[in-house]
């Protein structure tokens, strides 16, 4: 994976990251499908900050368990919407530099600085990154549509939105 092919699928993965983002209801992100969910606007800050936030963890070469594992919750809207532009300009500014050996390294993640995984960075930044980055987007979208929001398109047509008409 070139980081200039990382770059390109990112950048039209943030276009529909934007859209769905910006029909976020700002009076429900205390809303939660179920006891065990995270209330909508932590899922929404999440869903924000992946990106920049894991690819970072990626950089670093390591991350803690306990890092990880951390999900603020916002106090607006607008303060998901503020991450998120953070997010996409730290993508863009790592994968432009001129440096991007880091991609070829390997990834540890850690619990108290002792290795409990490790894999090529490449499979972390498909999996942690880009996949857990479209699982979540994925629960998004269930929330949204439970909360009656008319769902843009992300890979095709939905229900409420046909971008090829």
């Amino acid at each position: 994976m070139s980081a200039t092919s990382l770059l390109i699928e990112m950048e039209q993965e943030f276009v529909s990251t934007k859209n769905l983002l910006g029909i976020l209801p700002e009076d429900r992100l205390h809303y939660k499908p179920h006891e065990k969910a995270m209330p909508l606007g932590q899922l929404a800050f999440h869903v924000a900050t992946i990106p920049g936030r894991n690819l970072r963890f990626a950089l670093d070469g390591q991350v803690e368990t306990e890092v990880i594992v951390k999900h603020p919750t916002p106090v607006s809207k607008a303060e998901i919407l503020i991450a998120f532009e953070e997010s996409m300009n730290s993508v863009r500014a790592l994968l432009k530099e001129e440096d991007t050996s880091w991609l070829k390294n390997d990834w540890k993640l850690l619990k108290s600085q002792n290795p409990i995984a490790e894999m090529p960075t490449y499979t972390f930044i498909r999996t942690f990154v880009l996949n857990h980055w479209y699982h979540h987007r994925g629960e998004l979208t269930t929330y949204l549509r439970i909360l009656n929001k008319k769902l843009p398109s992300i890979y095709g047509p939905t229900a409420d939105v046909n971008p090829f008409a």
